[in-house]
């Protein structure tokens, strides 16, 4: 499945946009408007990036996090290193588990998403900033022919974005 998503300044222009695709007799199941009085990204299914990468984070950290303390004791037991002499063995063994613990936590934010969470990323996310900011979207999907054809019609009312993606 492909899909064009073109960003349209305002109400108006999405609303003539739609109706050139149905005057061309396009499937108009396949195409849709998101924005104020339409879809909602949530009801389209734009995804969140923050979102999915929190969730990422988690899954992650279920996984890490205890496995992190296991492999800080186990290593601080094998090596008997006495960092805090004034903790004893077992306070050694128990304080290279938290540090152990903290390394899979870092380690869980860093790969599952934390750049995306920090900065921001992908064009879900671009996508959701214009709605906020009372643009509308036209997002058609299809085949290759249709979307080619959509793009052809759209593109004669000056979107701010034409953006074609290839699906599964």
């Amino acid at each position: 499945m492909n899909y064009l998503v073109a960003v349209l300044p305002d109400r108006l222009q999405a609303e003539e946009a739609y109706s050139a695709l149905e005057k061309t007799d396009f499937p108009m199941e396949t195409v849709d408007i998101l924005g104020r009085g339409y879809k909602s990204a949530d009801e389209y299914g734009l995804i969140d990036p923050q979102q999915k990468a929190w969730q990422q984070i988690r899954i992650m950290a279920f996984w890490l996090v205890p496995f992190g303390f296991i492999a800080g004791f186990s290593f601080n037991a094998i090596t008997g290193l006495d960092t805090f002499s004034g903790i004893g063995r077992l306070g050694n063994q128990i304080l290279g588990g938290l540090l152990g613990a903290g390394a899979g936590a870092l380690g869980s934010f860093m790969v599952g998403g934390g750049a995306g969470v920090a900065f921001g990323s992908g064009d879900a996310l671009s996508y959701r900033n214009r709605l906020e900011a009372g643009k509308y979207l036209i997002a058609v999907k299809g085949t290759e022919a249709q979307v080619n054809r959509a793009t052809r019609v759209l593109r004669q009312f000056e979107p701010e974005n034409i953006q074609g993606y290839q699906g599964e």
